[in-house]
C-alpha cells in the first residue's frame, strides 16, 4: 500500500483531533496579542469652565502626548468636547459655573465617576468658589471629600490637583486674595491626603499665568496662550504616572522671547520643544558679545520669570535647552537683552487733573528723549492703603481717565514708561486719587458677549451690566429670551432662574448686586442647543431697584 493511501485512509477520530489542534493553535496565534495588550489609562479632567467651555488647554495636552508616543490613553467624562482647532478627545468633566462646594455639598462626583471609570484625575476647580467668596478652608473641606469620593471609586487613583490660574474679574476685590489664599493650602492639605496608592501630585498654574496677556479680556477664562501654559504645567506632571520613559531627548527650543525688562529683571519666553521634557536650563552671560555662558536656573515649562538682580543699563545674553532622561536637546537661539536705567527713565509730576463721581483723569511728565519712551502702563489699586495693583490702561501719552470707578471711593495708581522695544522702566510714586459723590438717577444697561461657541454648545461670557446713573445702585436684572431647544448648564458671578425660555439673571448680594455710578461688572452662562443650531441669546435687558 503506498504512503498517499496509507494517509487517506486514517481513522477518522486522529483526522478531527489534528484539524482540532491546528485550529487552537492559529487561535492562539490570532487571539493571544490582543489580548496581551494594556487596556489605555482613562484620564478624566475635572473642573469648571476653564476646563469644559471649551477648555483647549485639553486638546494641546491630548495632542502633545500622542505626538509623544503615550498613545495608550483615553480622555474620559460625560461631557463632549468641542470648539478647539486642535483634533483630540474631547471627553471631559468641566462644568461651567460649578463650583468645588457645590460639587461635594450635591454629591454629584460618584456619579460622574462610575460612568467613566478614569484612573487618574486632573482637577482644577476652586475658581467659582472663589469668585463667590468661599473661604478656602470650606473649598478645601470640599476638595477632601471629593478625593474620598474618588478612592472610593478606585483606591489606586492617581490625582493631580492645580493651585489654580489668577483671576482678576472686573468688581472682584476679594478675588486675588482668595486665590492666593486657597493656593496657598493646597501643599499641606495634598502632603496630609497623599497616599503611597492613591499620591496626589500639586500642579502649580498660578506662577506665570498674567490675568491680561492670557485671559479673554475678562480676567478669568484662558485665551490660547492661556490654554497653552496651562497644558504645559499639566505635561510633566502627567507623564510620569503614564508609564515609559523618552526613547530620544526632545527637539531645540525656540530663541527665548524677553519681556517686562526692568533696571534689574527680565521675564523669558520660548516655544516649547517637541518630545518629552523633564526641565529646561537657562544660560546667561554678561555682556553684548559674551560666550562664557553659566546656568542660573531650570524651568518645568517654557517659561523663566525669577532672573532679577541684574545691573542696570547693561547687556545679557540667554539660551536654553531641553532635557529628559535620554539627554539634551541642541541650544537654542541667543537673545541679547539690555537693561533699562535705574533711575532715568520714570515718569514725573504724576497728578489728578479731573475727577468725577465713576472717572479720575491722570497726568504726567515724560521722561528724557533718550529713554525712546513709545507708550505708557498706568496701573490702580482699590482704596487708600493695602490692595494688589493692577494694569488698567495703556496710553500712547497722557493725560489717561480712568473709567467705571465707584462714587466717594479712594484708588491710588502707578505710572511706569514703556520704549520702543517693550523694555519698562521704574513706576513712579504712589498718587491717590479719590471719586466725586454720586448724585441723580440710577439705571442699568447689560450687554450679551459670545466667548465661544461649538457644534452643540456655547459660553456667552463676558456678559456687562453697567450702571448708567448718576447714583449707586443696590441690586441688578438682566432678562432675555433663551432661543427655542437652547438650555443653561451652568452659570457664574450671578443668580440665575428660568422660565420658559425667559432667563433672569441678578447680581449677588455682597459681590456685584451693588454698583457705583457708572460702574460695571461681569457674570456668565454656558449653554447647549441642538447640533447644528448657530444661535445664541441677544437682546437682553436690564432694570435696577
Amino acid at each position: 500500500m503506498s504512503r498517499s493511501s496509507r494517509t487517506t485512509r486514517w481513522p477518522t477520530r486522529i483526522a478531527t483531533a489534528v484539524v482540532a489542534a491546528l485550529a487552537a493553535t492559529f487561535a492562539l496565534t490570532v487571539i493571544a496579542p490582543s489580548a496581551a495588550m494594556a487596556a489605555p489609562l482613562r484620564i478624566m479632567p475635572l473642573g469648571d469652565s476653564i476646563t469644559g467651555g471649551p477648555g483647549c488647554w485639553r486638546a494641546l495636552l491630548w495632542d502633545r502626548l500622542q505626538r509623544n508616543g503615550f498613545t495608550n490613553i483615553d480622555f474620559v467624562g460625560t461631557l463632549p468636547g468641542g470648539g478647539c482647532s486642535v483634533a483630540h478627545d474631547g471627553d471631559n468633566e468641566g462644568h461651567g459655573g460649578f463650583l468645588a462646594t457645590g460639587i461635594a455639598n450635591q454629591n454629584q462626583l460618584p456619579g460622574w465617576l462610575s460612568a467613566t471609570q478614569p484612573d487618574i484625575v486632573l482637577m482644577h476647580l476652586g475658581t467659582n468658589d472663589v469668585w463667590n467668596n468661599v473661604p478656602a478652608a470650606t473649598i478645601i473641606a470640599a476638595f477632601t471629600r471629593l478625593v474620598d469620593q474618588m478612592r472610593a471609586s478606585n483606591a489606586s487613583m492617581k490625582i493631580l490637583v492645580a493651585q489654580i490660574i489668577p483671576m482678576a474679574p472686573s468688581g472682584c476685590t476679594w478675588c486675588p486674595p482668595g486665590v492666593t489664599a486657597l493656593n496657598n493650602a493646597i501643599p499641606g492639605w495634598a502632603a496630609g491626603m497623599s497616599t503611597a496608592q492613591s499620591p496626589i501630585t500639586v500642579v502649580d498654574q498660578f506662577t506665570g499665568f498674567d490675568t491680561v496677556a492670557d485671559t479673554n479680556g475678562d480676567g478669568v477664562h484662558p485665551d490660547d496662550s492661556g490654554f497653552q501654559k496651562i497644558s504645559d504645567r499639566w505635561y510633566p506632571a502627567l507623564t510620569p504616572l503614564l508609564g515609559g520613559q523618552p526613547t530620544q531627548p526632545p527637539g531645540t527650543p525656540g530663541t527665548p522671547v524677553a519681556s517686562g525688562v526692568t533696571a534689574s529683571s527680565v521675564a523669558l519666553t520660548w516655544t516649547a520643544s517637541s518630545g518629552t521634557v523633564t526641565a529646561y536650563q537657562i544660560e546667561r552671560c554678561q555682556g553684548s558679545a559674551c560666550t562664557n555662558f553659566v546656568q542660573i536656573g531650570t524651568s518645568a515649562t517654557a517659561t523663566f520669570l525669577n532672573n532679577s538682580g541684574l545691573t542696570a543699563s547693561t547687556t545679557y545674553r540667554y539660551r536654553v535647552r531641553a532635557s529628559n532622561s535620554a539627554g539634551a536637546s541642541p541650544y537654542s537661539g541667543i537673545v541679547n537683552v539690555t537693561t533699562t536705567s535705574s533711575t532715568g527713565c520714570v515718569p514725573t509730576n504724576l497728578t489728578v487733573t479731573g475727577s468725577g463721581p465713576s472717572s479720575i483723569t491722570l497726568s504726567w511728565s515724560p521722561p528724557p528723549a533718550s529713554c525712546n519712551t513709545a507708550g505708557y502702563d498706568v496701573f490702580r489699586a482699590a482704596g487708600a492703603s493695602g490692595g494688589s495693583f493692577a494694569l488698567v490702561g495703556q496710553p500712547v501719552n497722557p493725560p489717561f481717565t480712568d473709567t467705571g470707578l465707584a462714587s466717594a471711593s479712594t484708588f491710588r495708581y502707578q505710572v511706569r514708561a514703556r520704549d520702543t522695544q517693550n523694555n519698562v522702566g521704574p513706576f513712579t510714586p504712589v498718587l491717590a486719587a479719590t471719586t466725586t459723590s454720586g448724585g441723580g438717577s440710577g439705571g442699568c444697561s447689560a450687554t450679551l458677549t459670545l466667548q465661544t461657541g461649538w457644534g452643540n454648545g456655547y459660553v456667552m461670557q463676558p456678559n456687562t451690566v453697567t450702571n448708567t446713573g448718576t447714583s449707586a445702585i443696590t441690586g441688578w436684572t438682566v432678562t432675555f429670551a433663551l432661543p427655542a431647544g437652547h438650555t443653561i448648564t451652568g452659570s457664574w458671578n450671578a443668580t440665575v432662574t428660568i422660565s420658559g425660555q425667559t432667563v433672569t439673571a441678578r447680581g449677588i448680594s455682597g459681590q456685584n448686586a451693588s454698583l457705583g455710578a457708572g460702574a460695571s461688572t461681569t457674570w456668565g452662562f454656558q449653554a447647549t442647543r441642538p447640533n447644528g443650531n448657530t444661535a445664541v441669546p441677544s437682546g437682553a435687558t436690564c432694570t435696577s431697584p
